[in-house]
Formats: C-alpha cells, structure tokens, sequence
C-alpha cells in the first residue's frame, strides 16, 4: 500500500470515529468519513483531506453504495475501518426482539457488509487492511449489554475468519478491542464517583483509555506493513480483562 492512503472509516462524525479521523488525515492520509449525516467529524476541527459520504449501517444499499462513491471519488481504498456502533442497554430478560436486531444490524451486520463491499476494490489494489473495532466485552459476561457483547464477540470471529480467507488477496484484517474509553457521550458516566471508584480498582493502569491512544494505535497499523499480523484481536483495555 501507498504511504498515504485511502482511508474510510465507518462512523466517523463523533466520539471514537472522529479522533480516527483527525489522527488519519493529520497523517497526510485521504480519508472517507461515512457517517449517517453524510459529515466528517462534528466534535472537531479537521485538517486535510476529507471525503463525506452518506451511509447507514443498517442499510445493505447504502453501504454498498457509499463504499463505491469513494472509491470513485479517490480512485480507490486502502483501508476500511469499521467503527460504527451502537449500545443499548437493558436486563436481558426484558430486552426485545426488535432492539436486540437493531444492534446486530449495526455492529455486526453492517462490518460484515462493509468488508464484503470493500473486497473486491483491495483485491484490484493488491491488497488492504481492515480494522474492526470490537470491545473487551466480548470476552467478558457484561451485565445489561447482552445484545452488545454477542456482537463483539461475533466481531473477532468475522475477524479470523475473513483474515483466513482473504489472506491469499493480501488483505490483513484486525479486530482493535478497546476498553473503557473516555469520549464527549460519557463523560457524565465516568465522572461519577462510583465509577472512578471501580476504575481505581478493576483497571490496572488506573484510568480509560482516550480517544487519542486508540486513534494513535489504528494510525501505526496503518502505517506499518506487517504481512503476519492477521486475523487477531488487540486489546487495549489498561489490563482489566486479565485482572483477577
């Protein structure tokens, strides 16, 4: 891949998405912001290249056609990073049939529909990389995130199964699990003293991780041609999935 790339990145108007993008582009990277809006990042000024497109992870239609806009517009894609996502939470035994597809569509459904559509543009490139953004909690028992924890789960194993399959095209697929993350939508939440509380115990770095490490980190699998790095799940959580 070129040093500087094609990048679209799934949910790309705020939180985690629109750290990815500003890292990318400040990168000198070419970056498609695929966002229901249409918009690049709302929480931030951005400079560099920039490429908004209209997408709606639950619409097979609308990814497919978003993928495509920006492969004509910048001439192709290097990279898809799925970062899209969506948390309800509930006690499981209440939880309905409709808000439980809702998040499959979104987290799992639409990153299997990304990558298909991206496919065939990496393998007339030589190659690509794609990163899924999972979570922790798919090897965790999380209470009241039933729906979410089945999808970071069923992300890792798209992950493994995709690199192995695709591995023959040149195309590298990771699943970057973060933890707790600090962003603008939960600042509330883990300003609360309980939580700082629970942070001080079960993390054992001592704090969340922000927006800026998981954009720095996706930046470097970027950047680094790593051909044997495939198919495997990182996480960055500080530690509190191995803490016992």
């Amino acid at each position: 891949m070129a040093d500087n790339k094609v990048i679209a990145v799934t949910g790309a108007s705020r939180g985690i998405g629109s750290g990815i993008v500003a890292e990318l582009a400040a990168r000198g990277h070419t970056v498609g912001c695929l966002s229901r809006k249409g918009q690049g990042p709302e929480d931030r000024e951005v400079a560099g290249s920039l490429i908004h497109v209209a997408c709606d992870m639950e619409d097979e239609g609308q990814i497919a056609a978003a993928v495509n806009t920006l492969a004509e517009r910048a001439g192709r894609i290097d990279v898809l990073v799925n970062n899209a996502g969506l948390h309800l939470e509930g006690v499981s035994a209440e939880v309905s049939k409709a808000d439980f597809e809702r998040v499959l569509a979104t987290n799992i459904t639409g990153p299997f529909l990304a990558c298909r559509e991206v496919y065939p543009h990496m393998v007339a490139n030589g190659g690509g990389l794609i990163i899924n953004i999972g979570s922790f909690f798919d090897r965790l028992g999380a209470k009241r995130n039933l729906a979410y924890n089945c999808t970071k789960s069923a992300l890792g194993a798209l992950t493994r199964t995709l690199a192995v399959e695709w591995a023959r095209d040149k195309i590298r697929v990771l699943d970057l699990a973060p933890g707790f993350v600090a962003t603008d939508l939960n600042a509330e939440y883990m300003a609360n003293d309980s939580f700082k509380e629970f942070v001080r115990r079960r993390i054992p770095v001592g704090h969340a991780a922000s927006i800026d490490e998981v954009a720095r980190l996706i930046a470097v699998l970027v950047a680094e041609d790593l051909p044997s790095l495939t198919g495997e799940t990182i996480f960055m959580d500080g530690g509190q999935n191995i803490n016992q």
